[in-house]
Parts: structure tokens; C-alpha cells; sequence
């Protein structure tokens, strides 16, 4: 099965308080979302833990073939090769999403500007929102 997953992590204040926004689309127009407090992180930490998400909600979903679409640049350079990943933390979240990758048999990964990722967005600042004290 093919599907899109569009991901967002975000932290105010960097470290801070963050969340991951996840939307997986289907070729059938279905739509899965996805919003998770991830606690104290960066914002590139909190990218990664949405790509983790969002790449176990279509594992659940049986998704064989994957476009994955993040506005993080950085990310989508490291896990494309273009990068080194330099940070400890970083790494350990890079070789997560490389062991999870290996469950499908085709995925990719595709920088988009943030007005593109909106619905993700979204869901990262209902969360944060939310949690707010």
C-alpha cells in the first residue's frame, strides 16, 4: 500500500517544550493525524521524533511504498546522505528512523516549505497549545 506522511516537530524555546504533528494520507484520500507532546527537546530532536511517529503510524497502517515530506531541511539532508549527523542525540534519532526504514520497500524523503506542511503544523501548535501552563 502506498501512502504520503507529512511531519512536524516543534519546540518554543530551543530547548523547550515540544510536539510532533503527523498526517499520513492514503491513495484512497483517507487521512490519519497524529499529535504527541514529546516533553523538553530541540526543534530538531522534535523533527526526528515526528518522522518516528509518523513512520510507526504507517507501519500499523501496512504501508509498503512511502513519500515522506518534512519542511526541516537539515533532516531530510542527513537522512538523504547530504549531511553528516554530528550531534550525539541527532544520531541516535537518525539510526532510529533507519532501522524503521528498512520495514518498507520503497520510501523517500522530500523537503517542502513550511506552507506546504501546514495541516502537520497545525497539529504540533494545537498541541503545544494544549499543554500549555
Amino acid at each position: 500500500m502506498q501512502a504520503k506522511l507529512f511531519t512536524d516537530g516543534g519546540s518554543r524555546g530551543n530547548p523547550g517544550p515540544a510536539a510532533a504533528g503527523v498526517v499520513l494520507t492514503f491513495s484512497d484520500t483517507t487521512t490519519k493525524e497524529l499529535g504527541v507532546y514529546l516533553g523538553k527537546c530541540t526543534n530538531n530532536e522534535a523533527e526526528y521524533q515526528a518522522l518516528l511517529a509518523g513512520l510507526t503510524l504507517a507501519l500499523e497502517h501496512n504501508v509498503t511504498a512511502l513519500a515522506c515530506f518534512l519542511d526541516s531541511e537539515l533532516v531530510v539532508k542527513q537522512l538523504n546522505g547530504v549531511y553528516k549527523v554530528k550531534n550525539v542525540r541527532m544520531q541516535e534519532l537518525y539510526m532510529q528512523v533507519k532501522k524503521l526504514e528498512k520495514q518498507f520497500e520503497k520510501i523517500t524523503y522530500t523537503s517542502v516549505p513550511r506552507e506546504q506542511n501546514s495541516q502537520a503544523d497545525g497539529l504540533v501548535n494545537q498541541v503545544l497549545d494544549s499543554t500549555a501552563a
